[in-house]
């Protein structure tokens, strides 16, 4: 629902996230690029999010693992998304996100490159572009949100008649 990494969600803490704003601020030192990334949050993400308080360990983690105060770890992750049946790669989440944007969707690469965290490799341009582009990137995140609950739902039904 974030398109954020794997271990940006992780270690995500509570002071991070404005579950009243919507939007949640990664600090430079847990990304990639090492520069703050503000993401957008759908409703769906803010009630995961507000779901997520039942499995507080009493530290600032939004995702403990089974240590107090640890995050969750990635092989937990992995683990998690074998034992549902996926045949899957955790990053492979953010790889679906893109290929849902290019294909499904007419937003512009830029704003989907945003969501991801990607920089701007050429410095004349990344010079001008100051937006962080929150507000389109608002727009994106819950059209995602939309589509994914859309496919949950489409195959809780199949599972169902299964």
């Amino acid at each position: 629902l974030t398109a954020a990494r794997s271990g940006e969600v992780r270690q995500a803490t509570w002071s991070e996230v404005d579950l009243a704003v919507g939007d949640w601020c990664v600090p430079a030192d847990r990304m990639k690029a090492g520069i703050e990334h503000r993401v957008p949050l759908s409703p769906r993400a803010v009630a995961v999010l507000e779901e997520a308080r039942a499995y507080a360990d009493g530290s600032d983690l939004v995702f403990p693992g089974s240590r107090k105060g640890q995050p969750l770890s990635d092989m937990t992750l992995s683990k998690l998304v074998k034992s549902l049946g996926f045949d899957v790669d955790v990053h492979g989440f953010r790889t679906s996100f893109r290929t849902w944007a290019q294909e499904r969707t007419s937003f512009p690469r830029e704003v989907v490159e945003k969501a991801l965290a990607h920089t701007i490799k050429n410095k004349s341009e990344a010079a001008y572009a100051r937006s962080d582009l929150f507000e389109k990137r608002t727009e994106l995140m819950n059209a995602w949100a939309k589509y994914v609950d859309h496919r949950q739902r489409s195959v809780t039904k199949l599972e169902v008649v299964l």
